[in-house]
């Protein structure tokens, strides 16, 4: 298996688009909530959406809560803050955090609504886009904001017709954006973090290799959690012989446990590939999270 070696190739043409629409779209925008996921706050965020946004307010909501390290998510909302910028841990899928979040936005936008009301403008709209790269939940967190029932409330001045404005409140429009990658990652970790999560779907990567990352991941960074949840023990693996690759050993190992064997004897690789994928990313191996504040 080839360490590091992702081979992915996962840019598509709309994503160029999408961005352009961004950019153009800001003029209209009050406030930017920016969707990562709390497990990988670094590799979640989009360096491209980061610089266009720059010069707008911001909330940044840590989605996936549950499944990430709370003392962690800790950590990096405390990043955040010595930032100047508002983190909030959210669990869409539990609607957790989802309130906070927009009592954030009224807070953060209090005093323009005053500077408004003062010049007569009593009913001034917030109007918020809310950003975030494929698979951080952002349908989710959405549809949990406008209360999955809240009207559309129509094209703008401005705004073209794929664009869809819907109402939050009486003062609060909520404007969605497709998810969007960038060209380029920085390095080959960003890229395997991306991976693991699920933001880069299963059929443009190579599974084995990448469950075969994480499991070496794991193995060095979670390894009680690792064993537990497989019930895998040293004396197990020490078993083996010959041990050129422990990492390997483990993955065979949860193969014959989980019955990922085919004819013959041999491991379907693809299957427990695919067995430690799920198990991580629906938090059944722990809350982990792959990126620490000090070494971020």
């Amino acid at each position: 298996m080839n360490e590091n070696k992702t081979n992915i190739n996962w840019y598509p043409g709309h994503m160029l688009k999408t961005k352009k629409q961004i950019i153009e779209d800001l003029k209209l925008i009050d406030i930017i909530i920016e969707i990562l996921d709390a497990r990988a706050p670094i590799a979640s965020q989009n360096p491209e959406i980061k610089d266009i946004t720059a010069s707008k307010k911001k909330i940044i909501v840590l989605n996936k809560s549950d499944l990430a390290n709370e003392v962690e998510t800790k950590k990096w909302i405390e990043h955040f803050k010595m930032k100047e910028i508002k983190a909030i841990a959210v669990d869409a899928n539990s609607g957790k955090g989802v309130k906070e979040t927009l009592k954030q936005v009224q807070d953060i936008m209090k005093e323009e609504i005053e500077k408004a009301s003062n010049k007569g403008r009593v009913n001034k709209n917030i109007r918020i886009m809310v950003c975030g790269i494929p698979n951080v939940g952002k349908s989710s967190f959405i549809n949990r904001m406008i209360n999955r029932k809240s009207a559309e409330v129509g094209n703008r001045p401005g705004v073209t017709k794929q664009k869809q404005w819907v109402r939050i409140s009486n003062n609060i429009e909520l404007l969605d954006t497709p998810g969007v990658l960038w060209p380029k990652f920085e390095n080959e970790d960003i890229a395997l973090k991306l991976a693991y999560i699920g933001t880069i779907k299963d059929e443009l990567i190579d599974k084995t290799n990448i469950a075969y990352n994480l499991l070496k991941y794991l193995e060095k960074n979670n390894k009680k959690e690792l064993f537990e949840r497989y019930k895998l023990t040293d004396e197990e693996i020490n078993s083996i012989i010959p041990k050129e690759n422990e990492t390997l050993l483990i993955m065979n190992l949860i193969a014959n446990k989980r019955g990922a064997i085919i004819s013959g004897g041999e491991i379907d690789y693809e299957k427990v590939s695919a067995i430690i994928l799920n198990d991580f990313r629906t938090g059944k191996i722990g809350k982990i999270t792959l990126e620490k504040v000090n070494n971020g």
